[in-house]
């Protein structure tokens, strides 16, 4: 008979015992409750408005833009102030308290700042005096940019530095200027020449891409073109602000090649709102406000800022429905903007995605730069919310955005630097644990391990958001984990106890699934105020483990019919001493438990729903007997039989079902007896049953007993093999996970509340992952899991 859960050899235990880890409940941290709310306000805050650093880079090349109507005249002199005031004191311009690896990044501010000093006739030596005058020292070894630039050019041709997008054409670009302009570089030719040799190997390469991709990146690094631009390609580019890709380098360049008005319109808007100086892209609100949504839901701590989240996807919404163009003109906003608007219920189709349906661009945009990572990640996580039968290109585009990724890992390993590393091991864990195989809990804990805390992020230049404090978001997140921890450590300790107590651990022919059943509730319903849930969705779960091994192996056809008749008469008085010991045992248990759970949701629920919980209990029951019954009279069912009743036996109903009681909303008789609430079920039921029985298929071919691939098998006729019969009902599984996942996501009309719904879709996703491998998990990985998400707090970093 198929198993629920069916991952151990009978008689083997998970061997997961508190004894062992003892010094993991002494190592729960005593919480600071007021440094927690501190924490969630100096959070709520950010959301109000998330601020970007300036970029010397971009604002030296608006300080280079000429008057239209005085070329030999700045037209942003205020600009030129600003980078007569912010020259460090080693020489150079960038980003403040740069990472060592940021070398090439900050080559590339200062020689641009250099630029602006030599067109305006802004001399070093003038240079110096207000470097010396802006820090009041005497220090005689403040350097120029010219001797940053000289002391650092090696790092130009380093690999392991990290490079701007299009750093090896605009650098060099930037160094055939500086030439021109008659400024002494004091370096060897043979560093120019090699310079300028990569330049052309660039142009080479990205001048044999597509016409799209060519194009697109050719416009975004404008500055690096000089006067070989086509502007009228380029400006195409233009969006509606004004800007080409809301970049003010890109976009001043083109301002001092063709003075177009638009373009003088953004820079000046921008200038007014930074005082002088620019950001390297913006605006960038909507793209900031999603990541901080992101980042908040992926630690798992989004249910203390509802509100928040709930505001900036409204608003996020509404510019979707106005096609706003920082949506849809940014491809990582685009896709970041679709997966969260879909995954709270949102009506948004996938067509933008569609538009480019075929071409690579998505994957080459920036010329192989980290920034064509994020894009097709973002890609790979949206295009896993297929809910529709018309989006079939998005498992295409999953397809092709995994086929690059999984190059990109080969190609950056993770003992690379640590801005590559942090994205690539994104990568890793983002591929290891598909949108449908991934539990919140298991997904929390692994960001918050791997937790970037600089946020630094590389276009043409680096920048940050530099009020966006990932110490208060990772120390909230860190603390947050370890108190639920504590709690669900408290519940499984009750746990031991009332398996101990009800006798089920001496039944020698049941597996012992306490760690995977609690582990199952713990990580999907982990907040604080869903205990009654978890024990619920936990003890249930180990009685339907107990009843299943019962009718499979524990039970004579008598015993089987004692137990169901004890559950259908339910007389509360009634003794059972003359039942076999085994079965007043599993009938004692199931009796106080279902009791128990019906005096708790009776306090919620304003009703009673103990009948109902039994009518589960003997609906699976019945079930299970008519396996019984095949297996000892050697009958063969039709597929479609078997699904029926097989997709109650596979005991999911007490699992689940009464474990909706505890979650929030009322559940009146109407939304149980439902069409939408049958749907959920046997969808998520018709998962599980695919997916055991493709786990299963050798093991209980050698046992002689039926399951779906040996149906399909028997009943197609000898028309198709193995490997065939377990492709077709793969495809089965991906029809009915998508149409459960539609029904979460787009049920608004439902009659069953979505907090309820998405407990059917959490249970999917917890059977997909048991099941994510063909041979399923074995008992250490799985040991080790448990143990990594219930026991073990995480370690501040902070």
């Amino acid at each position: 008979m198929p198993k629920m859960l069916n991952f151990l050899p009978r008689g083997a235990h998970l061997g997961i015992t508190l004894a062992s880890n003892a010094a993991a409940t002494d190592a729960i941290h005593v919480l600071n409750l007021q440094s927690i709310e501190d924490a969630k306000e100096k959070i709520r805050k950010m959301f109000e408005k998330i601020e970007l650093s300036v970029s010397a880079y971009d604002t030296a090349w608006v300080a280079m833009a000429p008057s239209p109507s005085s070329p030999h005249t700045p037209c942003f002199p205020g600009s030129i102030d600003w980078i007569l005031k912010n020259q460090f004191h080693d020489g150079s311009w960038g980003l403040p308290h740069r990472d060592p690896l940021l070398l090439k990044d900050a080559l590339s501010s200062t020689l641009a700042c250099v630029l602006v000093l030599k067109t305006w006739s802004i001399h070093e030596d003038q240079m110096r005096k207000v470097h010396l005058q802006m820090f009041r020292t005497d220090d005689v070894r403040s350097l120029t940019g010219l001797d940053f630039i000289t002391s650092n050019f090696a790092s130009v041709m380093d690999e392991k530095q990290l490079s701007p997008i299009g750093f090896d054409i605009i650098f060099p670009s930037m160094i055939e200027e500086a030439i021109e302009m008659g400024i002494n570089l004091h370096l060897p030719q043979t560093y120019i020449d090699a310079v300028l040799c990569r330049k052309d190997i660039q142009l080479k390469r990205i001048n044999e891409k597509r016409s799209k991709t060519r194009n697109f990146y050719l416009a975004y690094i404008s500055e690096g073109m000089g006067k070989s631009q086509d502007w009228v390609m380029a400006m195409t580019y233009q969006r509606k602000n004004g800007s080409l890709f809301n970049s003010p380098s890109a976009t001043a360049v083109a301002f001092s090649h063709i003075q177009d008005p638009h373009c003088y319109s953004y820079l000046s808007s921008v200038l007014q709102q930074f005082g002088n100086a620019v950001p390297t892209i913006f605006p960038l609100d909507v793209y900031s406000q999603l990541y901080l949504v992101d980042t908040i839901e992926k630690l798992g701590i989004d249910r203390h800022f509802k509100e928040n989240i709930g505001r900036v996807l409204n608003e996020t919404f509404g510019l979707w429905e106005q096609r706003h163009e920082e949506i849809f003109s940014d491809p990582v906003t685009c896709k970041m903007a679709l997966r969260l608007l879909r995954e709270h219920g949102y009506d948004v189709s996938s067509e933008p995605l569609a538009i480019d349906h075929g071409e690579d661009c998505y994957f080459d945009r920036f010329g192989g730069h980290l920034e064509d990572i994020r894009s097709a990640l973002e890609l790979f996580r949206a295009s896993q919310l297929l809910i529709y039968p018309h989006e079939s290109y998005l498992d295409d585009y999953a397809s092709r955005a995994k086929l690059f990724l999984k190059q990109k890992i080969s190609d950056n390993p993770l003992q690379a630097d640590g801005y590559r590393r942090c994205m690539i091991q994104e990568v890793v864990d983002t591929l290891n644990s598909p949108y449908h195989a991934s539990l919140e809990r298991l997904a929390s804990r692994q960001c918050v391990e791997h937790y970037n805390l600089d946020n630094t992020r590389i276009l043409k230049t680096s920048f940050r958001h530099t009020n966006l404090c990932n110490k208060v978001i990772l120390q909230l997140a860190t603390q947050d984990f370890n108190y639920c921890q504590s709690i669900h450590l408290q519940e499984f300790k009750q746990l031991q106890r009332w398996l101990t107590e009800s006798k089920l651990d001496q039944l020698s022919f049941s597996r012992q699934k306490l760690g995977y059943c609690y582990f199952s509730a713990a990580a999907t319903l982990f907040c604080p105020e869903l205990a009654d849930a978890r024990l619920s969705l936990a003890k249930n779960g180990i009685l339907t483990t107990v009843v299943d091994d019962f009718f499979d192996v524990g039970s004579s056809e008598e015993e089987q019919l004692n137990l169901i008749e004890l559950v259908e008469k339910w007389d509360g008085n009634q003794s059972d001493e003359s039942c076999p010991e085994k079965v007043g045992i599993i009938f004692s248990a199931l009796r106080s438990t279902i009791c128990e759970l019906g005096e708790k949701a009776y306090a919620l629920q304003n009703r009673s729903i103990t009948e109902h919980i039994v009518e589960i209990w003997l609906s699976l029951m019945r079930s299970m007997w008519k396996e019984a019954e095949m297996v000892r009279n050697n009958s063969v069912p039709t597929m479609a039989e078997y699904m029926v009743n097989g997709s109650v036996s596979f005991a999911l109903g007490p699992i689940v079902l009464p474990a909706l009681y505890f979650i929030g909303p009322k559940l009146s008789q109407q939304v149980i007896r439902s069409d939408d609430y049958r749907n959920l079920f046997e969808l998520m039921s018709t998962c599980g049953r695919l997916l055991n029985d493709i786990q299963g298929f050798q093991r209980e071919s050698a046992e002689g007993k039926m399951n779906a691939v040996s149906l399909h098998l028997l009943h197609s006729g000898g028309t198709i093999n193995k490997e065939e019969a377990i492709t077709e009902l793969r495809w089965i599984i991906d029809d009915k996970r998508r149409e459960l996942l539609r029904l979460v996501l787009r049920g608004d009309d439902s009659v069953v509340p979505r907090e309820c719904r998405d407990v059917f879709w959490k249970m999917c996703k917890v059977l997909h992952l048991f099941y994510i491998k063909d041979d399923g998990f074995t008992s250490q990985e799985m040991e080790s899991t448990v143990k990594a998400l219930l026991f073990h707090p995480i370690e501040s970093r902070i």
